[in-house]
């Protein structure tokens, strides 16, 4: 096995490093590595239902769709993400305690019983420190999995959007649990670079035919295009989900409006807008738009209408 501790905190090329060593080698993989804040939604989610969009947009956080399913999470400098590629036997592919077993023997090594709990999550004493999916393309499997050492608790929860009823979908819903930080048991390392570099080590010493080993250029380039052509897109990012209706009720000008609309492909395609005031006019115009504030706003200010930017929210 081919562990690679991954120096770039691009999310966007490191999924895609891990896409481009599932579909594009055949050597089984261990990659660690830390990203820089970002909202990982699974392939068959909502992004805006999943993330909580004007805290995303107004703190610059992206929303990123990775291609295995389960629910989301949130990425940042405190969270370590470790993925296991490798070849597998047809029939017997997934297998979530196979491939978390080894961070928990880790994790037993430091002093800490983490447990395999529900469908895909590490927990401790109860509480959520790990979420993994996985996803099977051919006779390889790829799973992957975070681990919550110092992250921003406050900015997880903030990002991930709790209520969610005002969407309506077939989409895969995630499930929230109660999570802590590592660094709250282990008092041995300072930082997350020295968890990393003790998993590391102690993968390396115990996993048969384990050996460190640099990414390939070949496979960095590319990581960098399929980053570019896909991981970085509003196509993949938002339009590819399944479609859903939204509906609220809200305050706008002293006037009470109600809004329904209908998003395909990531266009509103369908939109109704009840009230006495002057919104009920740009139901049909914002009718083809993509649901998203930029978008939103430049029909709204067409229309002479003007709208604040967290007014647009009312439509998230």
């Amino acid at each position: 096995m081919y562990c690679i501790n991954l120096d770039s905190d691009d999310p966007f090329f490191n999924l895609a490093v891990e896409e481009v060593l599932l579909k594009n080698r055949t050597e089984d993989f261990l990659i660690l590595g830390i990203n820089s804040p970002s909202i990982i939604i699974g392939k068959h989610q909502s992004a805006h239902r999943e993330s909580d969009t004007r805290f995303a947009e107004m703190n610059f956080i992206p929303v990123i769709r990775r291609i295995s399913g389960g629910g989301t999470v949130f990425h940042d400098s405190g969270n370590l993400n470790f993925t296991f590629i490798a070849q597998s036997v047809p029939g017997r592919q997934i297998d979530f305690r196979k491939y978390t077993l080894p961070v928990i023997d880790y994790l037993d090594t430091l002093g800490i019983e983490a447990r395999f709990e529900g469908k895909n999550d590490l927990k401790v004493e109860g509480l959520k420190i790990s979420g993994n999916a996985e996803h099977v393309f051919r006779n390889r499997v790829l799973h992957h999995g975070t681990l919550l050492f110092r992250s921003s608790l406050e900015t997880l929860r903030n990002a991930i959007r709790r209520d969610t009823l005002h969407y309506s979908t077939r989409a895969v819903a995630s499930n929230p649990s109660s999570v802590m930080n590592l660094c709250d048991k282990i008092k041995m390392f300072d930082d997350i670079s020295e968890f990393r570099s003790g998993m590391m080590d102690y993968f390396l010493a115990t996993i048969p035919g384990a050996i460190s080993y640099e990414l390939a250029l070949s496979d960095k380039e590319s990581a960098l295009e399929l980053a570019r052509s896909k991981y970085r897109t509003w196509e993949w990012n938002y339009a590819y989900g399944p479609e859903y209706r939204f509906n609220n009720s809200f305050m706008f000008h002293d006037i009470q409006y109600s809004v329904n609309m209908f998003v395909k492909d990531g266009i509103i395609a369908e939109c109704e807008i009840k009230g006495s005031g002057i919104l009920q006019t740009i139901a049909s115009k914002l009718t083809g738009c993509r649901h998203m504030a930029a978008d939103m706003m430049k029909v709204i200010y067409d229309e002479g209408i003007t709208i604040s930017d967290e007014e647009i929210y009312m439509f998230f």
